[in-house]
């Protein structure tokens, strides 16, 4: 396996530059070591992470991409471009969770970037473009389509892949007509439906400034420290105050209302999604009802949850209708509504880690993906020792994502070809097909999603 790290894709985003589009990167004379990641982007501590992806003082160096490749020089492979989740606010190419080596080994040549988050890729500042984070994969995709077929990868053959947050840039990019051409296929893991209008991201920028005490824009925030900002831009009890504007350019609404026909899909979700946010929240309660109401849900849609979960209680309704509503309905509306080639898929392979209390939580799949099983967040995610379930479906992921990626087939029927309720593959032990996948769920949330 042949690894070249922290090669810039655009310049570095130091002064001005911080809240600016990606410019060019600067050219070298002779050969330039890439042995090492580059320095994160700005922003806070990452739970799980024994290391931080970014620390005060890091360089500004940071927006580079890195390949894991097979042949170099020889066969013409897939790509795999991955986008790392982490709610806006955190992540980095560098998370040894991420690491290419085994996904590549699988056939394919593995591409991680880095790209901007927090208030530096998602703040709505007067004068400056909005969506820079989507600016900056644009810019990492564009290095890719002109450099990767030196080390041995196909660019008329890009898949785009990411979990999270990572998938709603997936989903964004496929809806932009600013991706044309730069990708052929997409895998979305655990899509988050979430876009904000720009008053309301308007409001969350003047926000942070005023806990600041600076002007709400480029040149208020230019002089404040990194970490500074980061303290201020959290909400207690919030997740993240940030997610992809609607300026009518690169984001133009909901990615499932607008959906490329070219480009095709695989788009999933885990069972038990926001389980992982209410662990992480320590709730020992919860008002479903309450949280019904703010999902947008009709006043009939507790009883529709509580018919076809009997006996359920209170704080797992709650956790049910979050991850309904934030991950699985947003994903499986991707692959109903996308016109062109679609396939599907629900991971329900419980964690045994914590007791089983996690089950098949968010982001339980990713280790699986890149097939890096121990240390940091895969410790915590699947427990120690490695089950050997967790091994087996691992090597199942990596062959179905490197299948899709080569040719458009990852083993199993297109969503749409048993009816409009839709077949997807089920990741559990057994390996199954299911069809109409989350069947209740999706009856209660089809008047509001349309």
């Amino acid at each position: 396996m042949h690894v070249f790290k922290g090669i810039p894709y655009a310049a570095s985003i130091d002064g001005p530059a911080r809240f600016a589009a990606p410019a060019e990167p600067e050219r070298w004379e002779g050969t330039r070591e890439a042995t090492r990641f580059s320095p994160g982007v700005p922003q806070p501590a990452f739970i799980g992470s024994p290391e931080p992806s970014w620390r005060p003082g890091d360089g500004d160096d940071c927006l580079t991409v890195n390949v894991w490749t097979p042949d170099p020089g020889g066969a013409v492979l897939p790509v795999l471009v991955w986008f790392y989740g982490g709610a806006f606010i955190i992540g980095s190419a560098a998370q040894p969770g991420y690491d290419g080596a085994a996904l590549a080994g699988a056939g394919a040549v593995v591409v991680t970037l880095n790209y901007r988050v927090g208030l530096e890729g998602f703040g709505r500042l007067p004068g400056r473009p909005g969506n820079r984070w989507l600016l900056d994969q644009l810019a990492a995709l564009r290095w890719v389509q002109d450099n990767i077929a030196r080390f041995g990868g196909d660019p008329g053959n890009v898949t785009i892949f990411g979990q999270s947050a990572g998938a709603t840039s997936v989903a964004c990019l496929t809806a932009a007509d600013a991706g044309r051409g730069l990708f052929r296929r997409t895998i979305a893991q655990s899509f988050a439906g979430v876009v904000m209008a720009e008053d309301e991201a308007t409001a969350v920028t003047e926000r942070i400034a005023a806990a600041l005490g600076v002007p709400a824009t480029a040149e208020g925030f230019t002089g404040v420290a990194p970490e500074a900002i980061h303290a201020a831009q959290a909400v207690p009890g919030e997740v993240t105050p940030f997610a992809p504007i609607v300026d009518g350019e690169l984001v133009l609404g909901q990615p499932w209302e607008r959906l490329r026909g070219e480009v095709d899909l695989l788009v999933g979700f885990t069972r038990d999604e926001y389980r992982f946010f209410t662990l992480i929240e320590g709730l020992k309660d919860a008002d479903p009802a309450a949280t019904a109401e703010r999902a947008g849900l009709p006043a009939s849609a507790l009883a529709d949850y509580r018919a076809a979960h009997p006996g359920i209680s209170d704080l797992d309704l709650h956790t049910l209708i979050m991850s309904d509503g934030v991950f699985r309905m947003p994903s499986l509306w991707c692959a109903r509504r996308h016109p062109g080639r679609a396939f599907g898929y629900e991971f329900t392979w419980p964690s045994p880690a914590f007791g089983g209390l996690l089950g098949a939580c968010h982001a339980v799949d990713v280790a699986l993906t890149f097939g890096n099983l121990t240390g940091g967040m895969s410790d915590m995610l699947l427990g120690t020792p490695t089950p050997e379930e967790a091994v087996v479906l691992s090597k199942e992921i990596r062959r179905s994502w490197v299948a899709f990626a080569t040719d458009g087939d990852p083993g199993w029927p297109e969503f749409g070809s048993a009816g409009p309720a839709g077949i997807a593959r089920r990741f559990d032990v057994p390996i199954s097909l299911i069809t109409d996948p989350e069947a209740a769920s999706r009856r209660i949330w089809e008047p509001v999603l349309g």
